[in-house]
């Protein structure tokens, strides 16, 4: 299945034969300390930059009708974010697993993305659309 939505996710991360957890870092956009000046006026202008975890979550898809309902919770925690880096963890049998189970595979992905270490995830922006990063 192409995955090109949040609501893609959704669908595929349903139809699985074992249940699933979703696990999700959300990341800033930054500048880092070292950046040149060209770094910094690209990036005053919208590009360049580093994606920042700034928080994390664990969700089973039907805890989420859609990336609205992700991004309204997301507010409560005062952290902006642009982009979701989004993995699933399957199940044993008829079982998701728990949030205390998602604990480590998630801080292992926080660990990933800040070493940019990317390609089991997809990228969704705050919109629900998988996004290319390169």
């Amino acid at each position: 299945m192409d995955i090109s939505s949040f609501s893609d996710l959704l669908v595929a991360a349903r139809a699985q034969p074992e249940p699933q957890r979703l696990l999700f870092v959300f990341c800033a956009a930054e500048l880092p300390d070292d950046a040149t000046e060209g770094q910094r006026q690209a990036f005053v202008a919208g590009q360049g930059g580093v994606l920042a975890p700034v928080m994390c979550a664990d969700k089973l898809p039907n805890e989420l009708v859609g990336m609205e309902t992700l991004v309204a919770e997301s507010t409560q925690f005062d952290r902006d974010w642009t982009v979701a880096f989004v993995a699933s963890l399957g199940g044993r049998g008829t079982r998701a697993p728990t949030s205390l189970e998602a604990e480590e595979p998630l801080q292992r992905m926080v660990v990933q993305v800040k070493a940019g270490q990317i390609a089991g995830f997809i990228p969704f922006s705050r919109d629900g659309q998988a996004i290319i990063l390169g």
